[in-house]
């Protein structure tokens, strides 16, 4: 698909999630496509490869859940390519985003993307979540397609603020993943998401910490 046919399929996109984006924003999600794009011709990080699938199923999918945000510290674990992190980190460049994952490849390809699309406000982590020493706690802990909901909130937990959020990104109806979460947080709401697009079942679940 032509580069001129991907900003229209990106821009009418975002209008349709009710979002304002710069004409430099929509050049760094584009940017961050391309490269996608290539660097999993060699290092397989997405089996998702043509831009127009890309821009749907990656971008427009990350970007649904942007005003769900809580900033101004979020945690993206489990990072992987970048999702929902990176379009996140260029739609609020407000917040600073941590990007962490376990695989070098992964986490030299996040390097790469903020380097070159000049994202100051994300930084890239290679490690575990088990290992991982925070220097702060996070307003907003994100995953996309990690583990199930109570496995992403007990092991984040430590990192989390009180009275901040999981915001975790899931396909059918997780209901069923938000059993034994623990003591101090509860579900605040399990959100179908409608991504333009986009003929998959789609849902953020949000948790709240209440560390008192």
């Amino acid at each position: 698909m032509p580069n001129n046919s991907l900003k229209m399929l990106l821009e009418t996109g975002a209008y349709a999630l009710n979002l304002t984006l710069s004409a430099s924003q929509i050049d760094q999600l584009l940017q961050y496509a391309a490269l996608l794009a290539k660097w999993s011709q060699v290092y397989n990080l997405t089996a998702i490869r043509e831009p127009e699938a890309i821009v749907r199923e990656h971008l427009l999918d990350s970007l649904a859940v942007t005003s769900l945000v809580k900033g101004p510290q979020i945690l993206d674990v489990g990072s992987g390519a970048g999702l929902p992190g990176i379009p996140l980190a260029i739609a609020l460049s407000a917040y600073h985003f941590v990007l962490l994952d376990s695989a070098l490849k992964r986490t030299r390809f996040l390097s790469q993307v903020v380097s070159e699309l000049g994202l100051s406000n994300a930084s890239v982590v290679n490690g575990r979540i088990e290992t991982y020493q925070s220097p702060c706690f996070f307003d907003t802990i994100t995953a996309r397609a990690l583990a199930t909901v109570t496995e992403i909130v007990q092991k984040t937990l430590p990192f989390c603020a009180d009275e901040g959020q999981w915001l975790l990104l899931k396909g059918q109806d997780p209901q069923v993943e938000c059993e034994n979460l623990p003591k101090t947080t509860a579900v605040l709401t399990i959100t179908p998401l409608t991504v333009p697009g986009l003929q998959k079942a789609r849902h953020a679940v949000r948790i709240i910490n209440q560390r008192k």
